[in-house]
């Protein structure tokens, strides 16, 4: 008898699912039921899916233009960068280490003044770090020479300050001369022009040669920092713990999780509410499951009774229910995983399709620099959002369930 517990709740929990007389109104509640568990489902991968993508595109172009890890010295140059570099590039998991030179000041040409962040480089080690050289629209990383007094500037920072190729930019410094505050005036021939898709970039950087860059301080031969670049960036936790414990006074570390903490805060709190607001779909099906066994529970109280007076216990009653309510929550689960699978690989067909069908375009090229939307699977997301949807069509069932097992046999066949 005991092994026929299982069998019997499913057999009579199914029944009561396929069952269509006098009850059409509370299988179209279901059939709702199980949809909207869908819906959220498929929701929740597609969405949260895409802004993965988002935050993988970003992290990759953040990168694209930095260095993975920063090693600086605040006050006054690294001398013995090369020394540094070596050791550095030494570490397992570092594949470059490279000086520069970080110039905060402002970029004049008559009247437009505009600030940014002069960095002084070695091009063919900046070749290695960072990936300026796919970006050029105008002229090329070679063409910093060193004391040839050339500068490349981002696109955005081009157009505010009104120069082409050619042209001639002013780069002011503020510099403590004689106890006072006063400015040092350099002049550099933009040589290039850079688009590497972050404002940050565009619009405020711009690229010298090192030994220009020292001329501006005033430094024979050194550098305020060393960039490093890692095989992996998502090990930045473990190479930077090495490379902070070999680091002398006076140097600082900082990485790419630090200088762009607040991109990536704003990402998490985006998916996560996200996920409490795509989750309340699955909340309404949830409610939607609990009415519609309230309502299989009163319409089948006689069958109940009579299961009762055959020696079916109440708690194998409620089994019954919470049976037909799984049934719904996990037939809703499966199809939505599915479905949010399908649209998630298929978005970059899916999207051009809608534009071209409904004539707008979602992400227009001149608003933003990615104009593809894209999509990255996480499978701990496909695993972890079909479990709480199921988890939450199981607590559905929990009062319909009580409510069947508190059937009392007489009260319901009295008048049979």
């Amino acid at each position: 008898m005991r092994a026929m517990t299982a069998p019997l709740e499913s057999f009579i929990g199914l029944r009561y699912l396929r069952a269509r007389r006098r009850s059409q109104y509370v299988s179209f509640i279901s059939l709702a039921s199980m949809i909207g568990v869908a819906l959220g489902v498929a929701s929740l991968i597609v969405i949260l899916s895409v802004m993965n993508g988002f935050e993988s595109e970003l992290r990759n172009r953040l990168l694209s233009m930095a260095a993975h890890i920063n090693v600086s010295q605040p006050e006054g140059p690294i001398r013995d960068w090369s020394t540094w570099s070596a050791r550095f590039e030494a570490l397992p998991g570092v594949e470059h280490a490279a000086p520069y030179a970080a110039i905060q000041g402002m970029l004049a040409v008559g009247r437009n003044l505009n600030a940014a962040l002069v960095r002084g480089v070695l091009p063919e080690s900046e070749r290695r770090m960072s990936r300026v050289g796919e970006f050029m629209l105008e002229g090329s990383l070679d063409d910093l020479e060193a004391g040839a007094g050339n500068i490349i500037v981002g696109r955005v920072l081009a157009i505010k300050l009104g120069v082409v190729v050619g042209d001639r930019v002013r780069l002011l410094v503020p510099q403590m001369r004689e106890g006072r505050l006063r400015p040092k005036l350099t002049s550099f021939t933009v040589s290039g022009v850079f688009e590497a898709g972050i404002q940050d970039h565009d619009d405020g950087l711009a690229l010298i040669h090192l030994q220009d860059a020292g001329r501006v301080y005033g430094w024979d031969n050194g550098a305020s920092a060393i960039g490093l670049s890692l095989a992996d960036p998502l090990s930045v936790g473990a190479v930077g713990k090495a490379v902070r414990a070999m680091l002398a006074d006076g140097l600082t570390y900082s990485d790419w999780t630090i200088e762009n903490s607040s991109y990536f805060r704003a990402i998490r709190i985006e998916k996560t509410m996200m996920t409490v607001l795509l989750l309340l779909i699955v909340a309404v099906a949830a409610f939607n499951i609990v009415a519609s066994l309230v309502m299989v529970v009163t319409d089948k109280e006689q069958d109940i009774a009579i299961l009762r007076t055959m020696g079916l216990a109440p708690q194998r009653v409620g089994r019954i229910f919470v049976f037909q309510g799984a049934v719904i929550g996990l037939v809703g689960v499966v199809a939505g995983t599915l479905l949010g699978l399908v649209l998630t690989i298929n978005v970059d067909v899916i999207v051009p399709w809608m534009e071209q069908t409904f004539g707008f375009q979602i992400m227009p090229g001149d608003v933003y620099y990615v104009t593809a939307i894209p999509a990255e699977i996480h499978w701990f997301d496909v695993v972890m959002i079909p479990a709480v949807a199921f988890l939450l069509t199981l607590a559905a069932t929990l009062y319909p369930s009580r409510r069947a097992a508190a059937v009392a046999p007489a009260r319901a066949l009295r008048y049979e």
